[in-house]
């Protein structure tokens, strides 16, 4: 919900109770407005960090995904479906796309943006296939964090670059 809607939901309230792990408290609509906003700027950063250990070879966003995630591959690549779980998820995407790759891949994130849990992440990524020809893609991920990780995923690149290199044969790396 945005905050344009959750305004207008709640217009004319001046004051929201909620319960807290300290008890009751009441909230302005601003003060619920810089929770929001807090909360947004928290998952944005952590994200932003899971990028950049991502570009720098010491992690990847994959690190933040839930046991139970669901993440979906939009379109019609090779890889378009919903996995039910991280497990799926790594093994029949990550591990496969990465047993076809010389080189992994580097992101160079374009814009991120955030509103309430969901993080949208914008990036090109590019690597080195193991045929030694480059592989390049843009995608866009929307994000669902709840408690710092990764619950639900939506993915979209272009699957003409996917299905090239998926015809390659998955190699162990």
């Amino acid at each position: 919900m945005s905050m344009r809607q959750y305004s207008s939901a709640f217009a004319g309230v001046r004051r929201i109770a909620t319960t807290t792990g300290f008890g009751l408290a009441l909230l302005t609509a601003n003060q619920i407005g810089a929770v929001m906003a807090s909360d947004e700027s928290t998952n944005k950063a952590i994200v932003q960090k899971a990028f950049d250990a991502w570009a720098a070879g010491t992690g990847s966003p994959y690190d933040l995904l839930a046991t139970d995630v669901k993440w979906t591959i939009t379109g019609n690549s090779a890889a378009s479906k919903t996995y039910p779980s991280r497990d799926a998820f790594i093994n029949d995407v990550i591990k496969p796309f990465n047993a076809r790759m010389s080189v992994g891949l580097k992101p160079a994130i374009r814009n991120m943006y955030a509103e309430g849990d969901t993080v949208v992440v914008f990036f090109d990524a590019a690597g080195t296939a193991k045929d030694g020809k480059p592989y390049k893609n843009t995608y866009a991920w929307f994000l669902d964090l709840q408690d710092g990780k990764i619950v639900n995923a939506s993915a979209f690149f272009d699957s003409i670059a996917f299905n090239e290199l998926w015809k390659l044969p998955a190699t162990a790396p």
